[in-house]
């Protein structure tokens, strides 16, 4: 960043074009960096509270300069695989104090295009509790050159499915974890610490309120999955998360299925949901140990060592019925059993 004079602050290697902003509700701004290094205009339009959304921060000089100035920092790019859904949540409160106390705020992102615009979207989504749609298009009203690349607008249609939070027990949800997940494995190769709570404990080890429903190794009996590990997929379904209608709720999106093969209705369509019962889609497990070192690999049973299925967290599973799914987790349901009842819980493997 270099300092042009005392009120006006450029990065030396990009232009974001002319200062851009417009008010999209009382206090709340959407523009661009070159707004957000506006001493001027920040002063005048009495901003102290910056969301900035970017793959670099701001320059520290801004705020010597202006030394009652609040500033946020999500580091991202503007790319569809990027994960902006985790931080909706702490975006939605740094903005709404700074409304509460009657104060005023600018989200920016480069261009106030792409990325602040689908934080502000999803903001003004659950303040006001309304759908993806109507609020994109009031914000548009405001913005007119607003666009969310293509993994931004899915994030944002999953959050409304969620009830505009984050909810750990939807499927779309898990897969969208994952596939962020598999995105660091793909570079390095192995599962980075920093995910490592995406795996599941193991259900055959559980002793406080252990799940009814439950997987067993045909051969030994021990237990595999409990039924709240299934990530349920209809047929030619190719990527579960991204496949979400904007009428659905987050109740119809849950993994508490009964298990192979639930048959529901969407109350919206009236048309029936079967799930796929040929592939048995699981989240990762504790006793599934090469996971985190492998790309891909084996699951077998940790007890009797049968083969129960297969990974792969980069090129995913074709399933017989047509769907492909990625990163995949599956157990053959011709190798393991299901009971809906828990009687000897074992505690060992």
């Amino acid at each position: 960043m270099a300092q042009e004079s005392t009120d006006k602050l450029i990065r030396e290697d990009f232009d974001a074009g002319p200062s851009s902003y417009d008010e999209i509700i009382p206090g709340l701004f959407l523009g661009n960096l070159t707004a957000a290094t506006d001493i001027e205009w920040l002063r005048e339009a009495k901003i102290n509270y910056i969301l900035t959304v970017d793959s670099c921060p701001l320059p520290r000089k801004i705020q010597e300069l202006l030394p009652n100035l609040t500033i946020k920092y999500i580091q991202v790019t503007d790319m569809p695989r990027e994960d902006l859904l985790t931080h909706f949540e702490d975006s939605y409160e740094f903005i709404d104090h700074t409304l509460q106390v009657n104060d005023k705020i600018l989200v920016h992102c480069y261009f106030g295009v792409s990325r602040s615009a689908t934080i502000v979207i999803a903001y003004l989504m659950k303040k006001y509790g309304k759908s993806f749609i109507d609020t994109f298009e009031a914000v548009r009203e405001k913005r007119r050159f607003v666009g969310p690349n293509a993994g931004f607008l899915a994030q944002l249609k999953l959050y409304e499915a969620m009830g505009f939070g984050i909810d750990n027990t939807n499927v779309q949800f898990k897969m969208y974890r994952l596939q962020i997940a598999a995105d660091k494995v793909r570079k390095a190769k192995i599962l980075p610490q920093n995910c490592a709570e995406l795996i599941k404990p193991d259900p055959a080890l559980a002793t406080v309120r252990p799940e009814p429903t439950v997987y067993r190794c045909k051969k030994c009996r021990r237990i595999v999955a409990s039924a709240s590990n299934i990530l349920p997929h209809m047929p030619k379904e190719k990527q579960i998360w991204r496949h979400i209608s904007s009428k659905k709720t987050s109740k119809q999106s849950k993994s508490s299925h009964e298990p192979l093969g639930p048959l529901e209705r969407n109350k919206e369509e009236q048309q029936p949901v079967e799930f796929c019962t040929k592939i048995l889609f699981v989240e990762p497990l504790a006793w599934m140990p090469d996971i985190t070192h492998n790309v891909e690999g084996k699951l077998n049973c940790p007890k009797c060592s049968t083969k129960l299925g297969s990974f792969s967290w980069i090129a995913g599973s074709q399933c017989p019925c047509g769907s492909k799914i990625a990163p995949a987790f599956y157990l053959v349901p011709s190798k393991v059993d299901w009971s809906n009842a828990v009687q000897n819980v074992q505690v060992t493997v």
